[in-house]
């Protein structure tokens, strides 16, 4: 193991660990562990905000095992923690605070492994289609709890139809890729929404209720508030130690970069500028939630996550702010509250299109998160919530419409 990976498995250990004892003091160890045990039994389409539904002990419980199944995943499996890795345990423990459990991850996992398993593959070469491929567990859950089956044939259902469900995600992750050429930074998230649609069609057909319902915190304690701004400092002062005197270069190398897929800042530049881009842009979501009064709350604090994940993977301030002014403008434009939970969440996840920004300027960038926007509000009904990464499936449907303009513009512009 690589010095600088050391450096990262403590410090993914304390955050891991912070989101566990926060939980567990937060409501004491039986009510948070009666909370944990709620949420595995609870469906988990969008958006289910686990802070109610298990309350801020058990969501937190359950954000804490589900970082440490994807890290232990990790060092099982012998892979480099780096930009990939980190971002997709961060987008995990994120997504555990309204959507994701051990239930419904699990069977998605053992399809990837199977995937590989048909064309000869280890399961290391598909880790992270498996781990952003938790995106499908709705799905799972959808089977076993809401589908009108019962006792065994419900379980048995949820676990093939998972299974089912990541063995498809390589194959399909791969045509995505094509799709938007890599300026959709969660490809996962078109994956498993392309999926998804066929799925709720499927389920629709059958005379299941695919009807979506938001349950949403407005209410939120302190420790939501401050759990992101505490982890972004630890993140922003470890980074600091690891770079030193070289933090400035690095930091201004880092903002060079378009964050196209694949842009690892940890491998391209360094670990520890990365860790300081962490901590800046979960410092930068905190203080925008704080400013315009948005609850903090278990989707929120999960974009927030997401945000600092993709942080060492393909986004920083430079390539996010285009984006973001974009969002805010349709909000406004249409007659929106920003405090909504869908431009909320549009601007927190909508940040996946930050490589649009960095690769053609921040006017594109703008433009793209302005149609991000009418998109998300929209796909979310296609595929019935099934899609955790719902702002990843507008986002690279938005993704690959400005690119192929872009091309073809550039193909025909006279010389």
């Amino acid at each position: 193991m690589l010095d600088f990976e050391k450096h990262l498995y403590r410090l993914m250990l304390v955050t891991i660990a912070i989101f566990g004892v926060v939980g567990l003091l937060r409501d004491g160890p039986a009510q948070a562990i009666q909370g944990f045990l709620i949420l595995q039994r609870h469906p988990s389409r969008l958006i289910n905000d686990f802070t109610v539904i298990g309350g801020n002990g058990g969501a937190f419980l359950n954000t804490s095992l589900m970082g440490a199944l994807s890290l232990g995943l990790i060092r099982l499996n012998r892979v480099r923690l780096s930009g990939p890795t980190m971002a997709a345990i961060f987008t995990i423990m994120g997504f555990s605070l309204f959507g994701k459990t051990a239930v419904n991850a699990i069977p998605v996992m053992i399809g990837v492994y199977f995937a590989g398993k048909i064309v000869g593959k280890p399961f290391k070469n598909y880790i992270i289609i498996a781990m952003f491929g938790t995106a499908l567990g709705p799905l799972v859950t959808f089977m076993v709890y809401e589908a009108g089956f019962t006792g065994g044939l419900a379980l048995l259902m949820g676990t093939v139809v998972g299974i089912a469900a990541g063995m498809a995600l390589p194959a399909l992750a791969m045509a995505m890729l094509r799709l938007h050429e890599g300026y959709n930074l969660y490809n996962i998230g078109l994956t498993s929404g392309f999926f998804g649609i066929f799925a709720a069609a499927v389920l629709a057909a059958a005379k299941r209720d695919i009807g979506i319902k938001i349950i949403w915190n407005d209410t939120p304690a302190l420790e939501l508030t401050l759990i992101v701004p505490v982890i972004s400092l630890l993140f922003m002062l470890w980074g600091l130690a690891m770079d030193k005197k070289d933090i400035g270069k690095n930091l201004s190398a880092i903002l060079k970069l378009s964050g196209r897929l694949p842009s690892d800042f940890m491998e391209n530049v360094s670990p520890g500028s990365a860790l300081v881009n962490t901590g800046l842009l979960g410092l930068a979501g905190s203080a925008y939630l704080l400013m315009i009064g948005a609850d903090f709350n278990g989707p929120t604090i999960g974009g927030l996550l997401t945000v600092m994940g993709f942080a060492s993977f393909g986004k920083h301030p430079k390539n996010c702010w285009p984006v973001a002014v974009g969002v805010i403008t349709a909000t406004l434009v249409f007659g929106k509250s920003l405090t909504d939970p869908g431009p909320v969440l549009a601007l927190l996840f909508g940040t996946t299109l930050a490589p649009l920004a960095g690769e053609f300027g921040p006017w594109i960038g703008m433009a793209a998160g302005f149609v991000h926007l009418v998109m998300v509000e929209r796909t979310a009904a296609w595929h019935g919530g099934m899609d955790l990464y719902n702002n990843g499936f507008a986002g690279g449907l938005t993704a690959a419409f400005f690119v192929a303009v872009i091309e073809w513009r550039r193909s025909n512009k006279p010389d």
